[in-house]
């Protein structure tokens, strides 16, 4: 029988660091549709990680590091233009993963772009699987429940304007909590011009 695990487990952090990711966070109302479906299906991440879109999976940095992180975040966001994202529909990576999510269907650029850009310097990383935008509504529960989420939400539909990115710290509880955001401000003068 085969054993189904949070997706992202509780990692007890090494005195003076910190375990952070970078996402787009989704606004109300559709945030708590998407919370909502992720609970139906069982989903132990669901009350732990709110819904977004990954720009920078979990990554662990020293406490020291964090004042150096969010200048290179603030500089990422000043080349970056507030943009509009349209959410559309379900898709999977199974068999590869078992993940289903709500498809990104415009502003796909925008995020490859910040994504890259966040990826850099100290955040510099290589990835697993090649970046692809999405807001996951089932990872690591039976496949009965990913079907399920896979039906429930093919004809969700929603459409936001993209105004900052936030910066989630992973607590000793499982839970990411909001530490920061940066707004995107679009090529805006450097204060030293």
């Amino acid at each position: 029988m085969t054993q189904y695990t949070q997706a992202i487990p509780i990692i007890r952090r090494d005195p003076g660091t910190v375990r952070i990711g970078v996402a787009i966070g989704i606004p109300e109302p559709w945030a708590t549709e998407l919370h909502d479906a992720r609970a139906r299906v069982g989903d132990p991440a669901a009350d732990l990680i709110a819904p977004h879109i990954t720009l920078l999976g979990p990554t662990t940095v020293r406490e020291d590091q964090l004042p150096a992180v969010h200048e290179h975040l603030a500089e990422v966001t000043r080349a970056q233009e507030p943009f509009g994202v349209h959410l559309r529909g379900t898709a999977s990576f199974r068999p590869v993963s078992p993940v289903v999510f709500v498809q990104v269907v415009e502003g796909i650029g925008s995020c490859e772009t910040l994504e890259s850009r966040v990826r850099t310097g100290l955040l510099a990383q290589e990835l697993r699987f090649h970046y692809h935008p999405h807001v996951t509504i089932a990872h690591e529960v039976p496949d009965e429940a990913l079907d399920r989420a896979f039906a429930d939400m093919a004809e969700f539909e929603a459409r936001f304007e993209v105004g900052s990115i936030q910066v989630y710290e992973h607590g000793d509880d499982g839970r990411w909590r909001v530490l920061a955001a940066h707004p995107l401000r679009g090529a805006e003068p450097r204060a030293d011009s």
